[in-house]
């Protein structure tokens, strides 16, 4: 038993959470949901939030009067100095990252990684009680067999640009723990799902719905997944429990989920809020092809380039699974939703914003 570490059956012990918190990444999939909890809770004094666009700060002044919006790049010094003004001994959750840039390798790294160095910098300077960082499966690859999960103590293998700027970051932030600067927590979720999705995601659900999304290999290789909502969860217990300092946490739904079930789930949400489905099967598409996808992509981005459709194909072929059984011991973290009621939220989300599936 590491130090520190919960008794089995044991709850484990919470810090009151800071008054101020500080949320990079606000405007983004899980920040949205992130900081509409926050603002749901009363002993939040003030949330303090980053967002890359100025048409983003509206998405998020709206929820609530305690949240104050700062506009920028993390990638700019000012702007991180702006963020952390006055905001005293606040908790710092770090989710501003890119996953798929729009051109260029380099981005990956400049945000990832050098976006990182700042706000970790910039949190030590005010003295952060807590500074939660949000990884990624990326810089552990794909599991070895179909049958192997992750855990904490697995060996890295980033895979691709990406899962070597996520491992980077979180190298910095084990030495920032390491160093006594700061309390640091790495969390690492897997395939997010659910509301304020991005338009890929959207784009995800209308290729389901119509019978479009390929099935790469047999459907048998496994994904782990995380609803929002269970993220959310872990991210703030990650923010809380005392024995979560200097460590990292898988948080993701209880179980991983078989492609070939993904998809059937999918389509079953949406049938369950009232939509029409193709009858047609998944695009059959042989392993081969995700082989060829992933060596072409390692090309582009050998050259400095990232061409979305290849990586994504490229992983559609993998099984990428983790065991959450430490973050359910040590922070006390349960996910109360499975794939298809967080996909019929995702569903409800679209169709009430308006949204063609």
């Amino acid at each position: 038993m590491r130090a520190g570490e919960p008794e089995l059956g044991e709850t484990p012990k919470a810090t009151v959470p800071a008054s101020t918190v500080v949320v990079t990444g606000a405007a983004g999939w899980l920040g949205q949901n992130l900081v509409r909890t926050l603002a749901g809770q009363a002993s939040r004094r003030r949330i303090r939030c980053l967002v890359h666009e100025p048409g983003d700060a509206s998405l998020i002044e709206v929820v609530d009067p305690r949240i104050e919006v700062v506009v920028g790049d993390v990638r700019d010094p000012a702007v991180i100095d702006a963020l952390f003004d006055g905001v005293g001994r606040a908790s710092v959750i770090h989710a501003a990252a890119v996953i798929h840039p729009a051109r260029y390798v380099r981005e990956l790294f400049d945000v990832n990684v050098g976006g990182t160095q700042l706000v970790l910098d910039r949190a030590r300077r005010v003295g952060a009680s807590r500074f939660v960082h949000v990884s990624s499966n990326s810089p552990f690859g794909a599991n070895r067999t179909s049958d192997d999960r992750f855990d904490e103590d697995s060996p890295f293998a980033p895979y691709m640009a990406y899962g070597r700027s996520k491992l980077e970051a979180e190298q910095l932030v084990q030495r920032s723990y390491d160093r006594g600067d700061l309390a640091t927590v790495v969390v690492r979720p897997p395939w997010f799902y659910g509301p304020y999705q991005p338009e890929r995601q959207t784009q995800f659900l209308s290729a389901v719905r119509r019978g479009r999304f390929p099935l790469v290999g047999p459907g048998t290789q496994r994904r782990s997944m995380v609803f929002t909502g269970n993220l959310v969860q872990g991210v703030l217990l990650a923010e809380s429990v005392d024995a979560a300092c200097g460590n990292a946490y898988w948080i993701a739904d209880a179980e991983p989920y078989a492609l070939r079930d993904v998809l059937r789930t999918v389509r079953d949400a949406i049938e369950a809020e009232g939509l029409s489905v193709s009858n047609r099967r998944p695009l059959a598409i042989p392993r081969i092809a995700g082989v060829v996808a992933e060596r072409l992509d390692a090309l582009a981005q050998a050259s400095g380039r990232y061409v979305q459709v290849l990586h994504v194909l490229g992983e559609l072929k993998d099984t990428i699974a983790c065991d959450i059984s430490r973050a359910r011991k040590e922070l006390g973290y349960e996910p109360a939703t499975a794939l298809l009621d967080g996909m019929r939220a995702s569903v409800r989300w679209c169709l009430a914003r308006g949204d063609r599936l």
